[in-house]
């Protein structure tokens, strides 16, 4: 029966012989002893292959083998402070399952390079750490709106009109008809909350924006909640615990991971235990005022802004209350100041940004076209988002999450390409 390497790296196992399978991570040949590094799914192990121990035929394919051929192993397990991770095996058997030609990744290839042959670069240590943590985020997020009471749902990724602004919409040809790749589900979303009440979708989203910066992909994974009953502080308050269950349940699970990328563990632990900050609009505008930003009231905040707000705090900062002009259509009026919406932005520490966008949303119908017009849109492209309001509409707030930036804080990364399997930029689409 074959084992799992993490399982294997425990004192229990010391002294007994285990089989184990894998790929050739690293390798050291050294006269009549080779010490090569096999790694699987869990972690590596360093095994040490001795001449006189083998047959002739497994010697001489271990000394011929390069990096990610596939073998089989048997040994002893040994406690080795020298190994990479603290344990060797003694080889008594070795087994090579598939042969691989040299690999073309060496450790000084270029970004782009990498992305060339992304499919073999997913092999990466700091790939399968990455991977791991998104996982559990995603298994977060889920238990977060599973014990809120929400139901999940699966809106259209096909859809007939926009959301954000026609200008980042991906058309297609729909059966001889225009239509788009969604960048929201969110209109869907409302749809189901005089159904359900509360809902949420985990789907890709597209945006076709021309953007070059470091936190910016055509396609990304979406977390969209809608909540009937829900007030701006209702969603807030939703969002916030979202971001420390996430700190909390990655701490708990992937810390060997966050270690691994460079990440300490307990830099999240001010955002798990902590309520973040809140800021208004015309607070976050007086901030970077006081830091030399050359910034107006009615602004929008953009990705330096962002860095300038964020990049000395140790945990996210909802920004409140954003001017109605630089909003979207469906933000309801803030009755308190009609010039605002009753909208929030995230924004994470160290200079990410923003994370999460969400609002209030207006569910009354005049205003509702009014809104609709004065963007630049046609009320009757909306005539079924609009039936909405007139028949028994509620109030309800909703957010979205862009997972990938969430990933990118969490992990500390440098650029949001590394936070999904195959990076869609501006100019990326292979592989």
């Amino acid at each position: 029966m074959f084992q799992k390497i993490q399982k294997v790296l425990n004192e229990s196992f010391e002294g007994k012989t285990v089989k184990i399978r894998g790929w050739i991570y690293r390798k050291r040949d050294s006269g009549a002893i080779s010490f090569i590094v096999i790694r699987d799914s869990t972690n590596i192990i360093q095994a040490t292959v001795k001449k006189n121990e083998v047959d002739e035929k497994t010697w001489k394919n271990i000394t011929e083998a390069y990096i990610e051929t596939h073998v089989e192993v048997e040994g002893i397990v040994k406690k080795d402070e020298r190994a990479p991770t603290g344990f060797e095996l003694k080889v008594s058997k070795l087994k090579i399952t598939s042969k691989s030609e040299p690999f073309p990744i060496a450790k000084d290839n270029s970004e782009e390079f990498l992305l060339d042959i992304r499919h073999l670069w997913l092999r990466s240590r700091e790939q399968n750490a990455i991977m791991k943590i998104k996982s559990n985020i995603f298994k977060s997020i889920r238990n977060t709106f599973y014990k809120e009471g929400f139901v999940e749902v699966t809106p259209p990724i096909i859809v007939s009109s926009a959301t954000e602004g026609g200008s980042t919409l991906f058309e297609l040809d729909y059966f001889g008809k225009k239509a788009y790749l969604s960048q929201s589900s969110q209109l869907y979303l409302e749809s189901l909350i005089f159904n359900l009440d509360k809902v949420f979708a985990i789907t890709p989203s597209f945006r076709a924006e021309k953007s070059r910066t470091m936190r910016h992909l055509a396609e990304y994974w979406h977390v969209e909640p809608e909540a009937a009953y829900y007030d701006l502080d209702d969603m807030v308050d939703l969002a916030e615990k979202m971001l420390q269950n996430i700190c909390k349940d990655v701490i708990k699970e992937n810390s060997p991971e966050l270690v691994a990328l460079g990440r300490n563990p307990d830099y999240l632990k001010i955002t798990a235990t902590e309520k973040a900050d809140r800021i208004t609009y015309d607070e976050a505008i007086k901030l970077l005022q006081n830091k030399d930003v050359k910034i107006n009231w009615g602004d929008d905040l953009g990705t330096e802004e962002e860095r300038v707000l964020t990049q000395e705090r140790k945990k996210p900062v909802f920004v409140m209350n954003y001017p109605k002009e630089i909003k979207a259509f469906y933000m309801k009026e803030n009755p308190k100041n009609p010039k605002t919406v009753l909208g929030a932005d995230c924004l994470a520490p160290e200079g990410y940004g923003e994370i999460i966008g969400g609002s209030q949303r207006e569910d009354n119908y005049e205003k509702l076209i009014e809104r609709i017009k004065t963007t630049g849109g046609k009320p009757e492209d909306y005539a079924w988002y609009l039936d909405l309001r007139k028949y028994g509409s509620v109030p309800h707030s909703g957010f979205g999450l862009g997972v990938e930036r969430v990933v990118r804080w969490v992990c500390k990364l440098e650029h949001i390409r590394d936070t999904i399997p195959y990076p869609r930029t501006i100019n990326r689409s292979y592989p």
